[in-house]
């Protein structure tokens, strides 16, 4: 059995207090005994623009460096929700992801961003982010696992070509917000849970009514057969869930949709 803590935070403003908010958090999940804590997407800013170049300009190291020592401390996996990272003068929207001796295993930048007016809000991720280029799938004790955030999770073929690469329990750390978490967040995680016979685990950081835009909150973990294993509220604090990755193989087997992919018909990615 894998133990999961989503971890679930509001992020303040301040970086040194988030931080120490998310500390509390994993060592809750520690003494729970979990093998994986999950963070949320932005978790530690709020989610406006110019929280995310302010954690540009200040930099990712430290951030890192504190996840890394979190995972090293408690022996646990930290998939690292994401953060700004900023790169050859570009910035990106960065999940790492860190073993239990508290080395960097992954890093996840945001391959599909988001872009919509909602709510009165005009969001433009891509007026801050560059977009990734890559499939994310790393190899833990369990077995492969991938990672995708948030807007991610609208797109199939991205989850296919994790699947066919192995990965049994995928991760999306996001920030659905009021209009499309009551909608989407978990209709779209169930049914990439269904689609590919895969764990799917989302990690939303919690509701903050402070800030304009206000994440759905309600993290959740959904089994191969779509059904709900573990979904918190919209308030702080982790949500846990105990996963048997043999259900996979159960479920692939007793509907092997996988074997019956018309690859002459349409392109699947390996």
């Amino acid at each position: 059995m894998i133990k999961l803590a989503l971890c679930q935070n509001i992020a303040t403003g301040d970086r040194w207090e988030t931080l120490d908010r998310v500390e509390r958090l994993v060592k809750e999940a520690a003494a729970r005994s979990a093998d994986f804590a999950v963070l949320p997407e932005m978790f530690i800013c709020p989610y406006s623009a110019r929280y995310f170049q302010a954690e540009a300009i200040l930099g990712h190291e430290e951030i890192t460096a504190r996840l890394a020592a979190l995972a090293r401390q408690y022996s646990m996996y930290v998939v690292g929700g994401s953060i700004p990272e900023m790169e050859d003068y570009c910035c990106y929207n960065s999940c790492f992801v860190f073993d239990r001796a508290g080395r960097q295993i992954a890093r996840h930048r945001k391959v599909h961003l988001y872009d919509a007016d909602v709510l009165g809000m005009h969001v433009r991720e891509s007026a801050s982010f560059r977009p990734g280029n890559g499939i994310t799938v790393f190899d833990t004790e369990f077995g492969p696992m991938g990672v995708a955030i948030c807007y991610d999770l609208r797109f199939p073929e991205m989850f296919r070509a994790m699947a066919r690469r192995g990965a049994k329990l995928i991760f999306v750390p996001a920030q659905f917000n009021l209009s499309s978490g009551p909608k989407h967040w978990d209709l779209l995680l169930r049914a990439r849970a269904v689609d590919y016979q895969v764990f799917v685990a989302g990690a939303q950081a919690a509701r903050n009514p402070e800030v304009r835009y206000q994440c759905w909150g309600h993290s959740a973990v959904y089994d191969p057969a779509g059904q709900c294993v573990a979904r918190g509220g919209e308030e702080e604090g982790p949500v846990f869930a105990e996963l048997d990755l043999e259900r996979v193989t159960e479920e692939q087997a007793l509907l092997p949709i996988q074997k019956a992919l018309r690859r002459d018909l349409y392109s699947v990615s390996e």
